[in-house]
């Protein structure tokens, strides 16, 4: 009798939490699954406790997973940003993949964090395509939980995703068509978004927000990583000295994944009135009235709470030139490129100025009729997300995946 043995890869907040998500869903399904044959003769039943481990953040290290390292200390944006850390990267990989080839896992689950994971399922499958023969029969299934945004920029990586996963688990629906008209026979599946279980207990608490007499309120979310709040935070704090202007009595709280972050915030300089958390965010967002935010994950979860959002990036120069001349979508949040229009108001780069996000801001707070109509599309895209239960969705894909394999040993 031995246990299933996974290796799993986050490398950011964001993916952290998810990848601790679907570990949870993974031993639930793992659990309920029918025995089956092992390699070597013994008999395999799925529901022994399965062992993970990799790299990720507190959030895997809570649902059991043996963490190597922390990922989640090393996220950078951009380009730029990743090629002055390209040593400390190389070096992470590679104490990764000495650590896959040691322990040889049945699968290797791929968590977001596209750049470092799309090199690692590839230097995985160079590596046991290598070394198919007699003696040599370790041939793990490479599993990539959320899509690199190659539908954005540079979609002709969609051929090497094909060729270095076996199952691309996609949140998003307009994904799967996209891949299948580029890449036909490539395994993806549509499991919906995790944010549709993971805030359902908190969304009750929206209504909160239209009491009458109580003060406007705005919600800062400058990013999770510490070179996205360097770039943001001081273009808000700009911001909201102008919303201040023209609403005296407005309500700012600021909210930070942890406590680092919220130190190296304190260091940048705040304003007196600035209210400054560390998690919480579900309960924050179901009680204000608008957001600033980074266009990343956040501005998704800004929706499902119905929050209208001003979304703004910044990046380092060489990044954005970059950026500029390969990206081919029109909108950076996500909610604008789901609907195929702005339904929130987004700065990029130089158009990212307090003067631009004050401005919106403040016609969001004064015009209770706009919010209300930004609110209704914002339901809409949610709706288009599919049912809860992506985690458990993803679970049984991926355990589905390797009785497929099972049957073919």
């Amino acid at each position: 009798m031995k246990p299933k043995s996974f290796m799993v890869i986050a490398g950011e907040t964001s993916g952290d939490m998810l990848a601790a998500e679907l570990v949870d869903a993974l031993r639930e399904e793992l659990a309920l699954a029918k025995a089956s044959p092992s390699a070597d003769f013994q008999p395999l039943r799925a529901n022994l406790e399965p062992r993970f481990f990799g790299a990720g953040g507190p959030r895997m290290a809570a649902s059991r997973v043996e963490l190597a390292l922390d990922m989640t200390a090393h996220a950078v944006t951009g380009w730029s940003e990743a090629l002055k850390n390209y040593l400390k990267f190389r070096r992470l990989f590679q104490q990764l993949f000495r650590l896959a080839l040691e322990r040889q896992p049945e699968a290797v689950i791929c968590v977001d964090f596209s750049g470092f994971n799309r090199r690692f399922a590839r230097a995985i499958k160079r590596y046991t395509r290598a070394h198919a023969d007699w003696f040599h029969d370790w041939d793990p299934k490479v599993i990539q939980y959320v899509s690199p945004q190659v539908w954005a920029s540079r979609e002709g990586r969609a051929s090497q995703i094909a060729r270095d996963y076996d199952l691309l688990l996609s949140i998003f629906p307009f994904e799967k068509a996209w891949y299948a008209k580029r890449v036909p026979g490539f395994r993806v599946e549509f499991v919906g978004h995790p944010i549709l279980d993971r805030h359902n207990r908190v969304r009750g608490m929206e209504a909160e927000r239209r009491e009458p007499g109580k003060p406007p309120s705005v919600l800062l979310l400058p990013g999770s990583r510490r070179d996205e709040l360097t770039r943001h935070l001081p273009v808000m704090i700009g911001a909201l000295a102008k919303i201040r202007a023209g609403l005296p009595n407005v309500r700012v709280v600021m909210v930070l994944p942890d406590n680092t972050l919220a130190g190296q915030a304190k260091k940048i300089g705040l304003p007196a009135g600035l209210e400054v958390q560390t998690g919480g965010l579900p309960e924050a967002l179901a009680g204000t009235d608008i957001a600033i935010a980074s266009t990343g994950t956040v501005t998704m979860e800004c929706a499902y709470f119905g929050v209208p959002t001003v979304a703004l990036y910044k990046t380092s120069w060489s990044t954005w030139q970059i950026a500029r001349r390969i990206v081919k979508v029109k909108y950076a949040a996500m909610p604008n490129l789901l609907a195929n229009e702005q339904i929130l108001p987004e700065f990029i780069q130089d158009a990212a100025t307090p003067e631009n996000i004050a401005r919106a801001a403040l016609e969001l707070l004064r015009d209770e009729n706009r919010r209300s109509k930004v609110k209704s599309r914002l339901a809409e895209i949610i709706a288009m997300l599919g049912g809860p239960g992506a985690n458990r969705r993803a679970a049984q894909a991926i355990v589905k995946l390797l009785a497929s394999k099972a049957s073919r040993s």
